[in-house]
């Protein structure tokens, strides 16, 4: 028994490369694919490590990514992690100050950029503090640098020779590095080691989440900047599945050419382009036959999306959950055994949040800390532990968010005696309404059910009788079949007999969009930040219209929930 073999990624690249070499990277280039062999990617890895040590780059260096989805982006992730230093893709949506703040705080020293992005990331760059050089990917200006030291990234390549002597590395030592989205104060660091990072790779193929094999096109629409893009480029090195990446091509019009000349067999998404897709798929004939099955996270999907996917295309989307801090995949929710295809049964599982997967611990927690029930029933905070959850922040230990070897998610939810569970609020967006709790996230779900509804987040806002109230801020088609003016006593009828009473909002604001933040999910700190600068035209619904807004208390002690 070999105890010693080392769990790095070099063993991901190594067996990818020798077993699936001939399994590609597609990138879309907008009307084609540019295809790369997984043997050709490990070459150029190769050949960018021996560059990056001619510049300097050592065991712990951190060099950062800000890229798209495409093969150079694919080349740095074995590139830097196997040659001892540490990756950090940078989330190309962020502002400059704070891009700036997290190059500054991971002391980054080299940063690779797509040249399509020069001009973002050089609004950040007079801030940056540790970065000495920047190589660019493809074309792109370079002036706009300024007098930082500019390389092309084709060109180091072409200076060096495949074959690049990678070190013994400590399978606990770091590889990679993500940053929160900073929803609430500063983004902070989580640090994947090498082990971490192949066991969640290695879960990743496993029937229960994916079952990815070389027989696999698997189409990453979720950016390799957010949480290493859910451990897909490492989880296919592993299983043979090619990769398909869409560069900056995230438009659904381009998605949907892309699935269709390449035939991609597995999708990743968040939500809302799923949403996009279906959007665009009401107006154009489009072709999704070649996916077997398409994953959701980073947010809840709708019962009526994956409803509509399965409806019009016979598409099944598996919804999943987890962190940047989980890395991010703790669970996956596919149905039971014996639940048929198809049918509401299997729907009512699949928008559960998901099914633990295995080497993930969880437990639920009240407010004293003390552990409840896996009933299905018991609502509390949803805290989680594993051999590829994070047990503090880079440099920041956050005494708060971890406790005798468990992290605190933050989620608010149930857990099933089959490890199922429903993630039904964040515990800062609860709405707790005369001492109970509204799910923000199932008011949410129900309207956009509603046909005349693009998107829906719900916000509590102060109430003197009630303390907490809902505010539903929705966003309406452009051929609603009522005026926004209309629309709030027919959005409450519709959620009549979907939800109690007293849980309905009686608060509406109609939007022309949904703020949103660098991942794509809805940023209710904005929405906050409008309601109370007084920005928001609301209406409100008065007693007795729409199905009687006006929340009512059970007959004895107030509204019944869950908790």
């Amino acid at each position: 028994m070999q105890d010693d073999f080392p769990l790095t990624i070099t063993a991901i690249l190594e067996h990818g490369s020798k077993v699936y070499g001939r399994s590609e990277c597609v990138t879309w280039q907008g009307s084609g694919g540019r295809h790369t062999s997984y043997a050709t990617v490990a070459r150029n890895a190769e050949r960018l490590a021996a560059a990056l040590t001619r510049l300097g780059i050592v065991a712990g260096d951190r060099v950062g990514t800000f890229c798209w989805n495409n093969q150079e982006h694919l080349e740095a992730y074995y590139a830097v992690p196997c040659m001892g230093a540490v990756l950090h893709t940078l989330n190309i949506r962020l502002p400059a100050a704070q891009l700036a703040q997290i190059v500054n705080h991971a002391e980054d020293r080299i940063v690779l950029v797509d040249g399509t992005l020069v001009p973002l990331f050089a609004a950040a760059l007079p801030e940056l503090k540790s970065v000495e050089a920047v190589i660019v990917i493809g074309a792109g200006e370079a002036p706009a640098l300024g007098d930082i030291r500019v390389l092309r990234y084709d060109d180091l390549l072409a200076a060096e020779e495949p074959g690049f002597a990678w070190p013994e590395l400590d399978e606990r030592s770091a590889a990679l590095i993500c940053y929160t989205s900073g929803t609430t104060g500063d983004p902070k660091g989580v640090v994947y080691s090498h082990r971490s990072t192949f066991l969640h790779a290695l879960s990743g193929q496993s029937a229960s989440l994916t079952g990815a094999t070389d027989a696999d096109r698997i189409l990453t629409f979720v950016p390799m900047f957010h949480v290493n893009a859910w451990g897909i480029p490492f989880g296919s090195f592993l299983s043979g599945a090619s990769l398909h990446m869409p560069g900056p091509f995230m438009a659904p019009g381009p998605i949907c050419d892309f699935i269709t000349a390449e035939r991609s067999t597995l999708a990743a998404a968040v939500p809302t382009i799923w949403q996009g897709i279906l959007t665009y798929g009401a107006t154009k004939e489009i072709d999704l036959s070649s996916l077997r099955m398409g994953t959701s996270g980073g947010a809840a999907a709708p019962r009526s999306l994956l409803a509509a996917f399965q409806d019009r295309y016979g598409l099944r989307i598996i919804q999943g959950w987890g962190m940047t801090e989980t890395s991010p995949v703790a669970g996956m929710a596919h149905p039971p055994v014996g639940v048929e295809l198809g049918t509401e049964e299997d729907l009512d599982w699949r928008v559960k949040s998901g099914r633990l997967t295995g080497g993930v611990q969880m437990r639920i927690t009240d407010e004293a800390g003390t552990e409840l029930p896996w009933d299905g029933v018991a609502v509390g905070e949803i805290e989680v532990r594993g051999p590829w959850i994070t047990g503090s922040y880079y440099l920041d230990p956050a005494p708060e968010k971890f406790h005798d070897g468990w992290l605190r998610t933050g989620d608010i939810g149930t857990i099933d005696d089959r490890g199922y569970f429903q993630i039904t609020d964040r515990a800062k967006d609860v709405i707790k309404s005369g001492g109970e709790w509204i799910s923000s996230v199932e008011l949410e779900n129900l309207l956009v059910g509603h046909p005349d509804v693009v998107e829906a987040a719900v916000i509590g806002i102060p109430d003197e009788k009630w303390s907490e109230r809902p505010l539903a801020c929705v966003v309406l088609r452009e051929d609603a079949s009522v005026q926004p003016s209309e629309m709030a006593a027919v959005l409450a009828e519709f959620l009549s007999g979907q939800v109690a009473r007293w849980q309905r909002p009686e608060n509406w604001a109609f939007l022309s969009d949904v703020p949103k933040t660098t991942v794509g999910k809805y940023d209710k700190k904005v929405l906050r930040a409008r309601f109370r600068a007084g920005e928001l035209s609301m209406q409100r619904l008065e007693p007795n219209s729409a199905g009687d807004a006006e929340p009512d208390p059970a007959p004895d002690s107030g509204p019944i929930s869950g908790t």
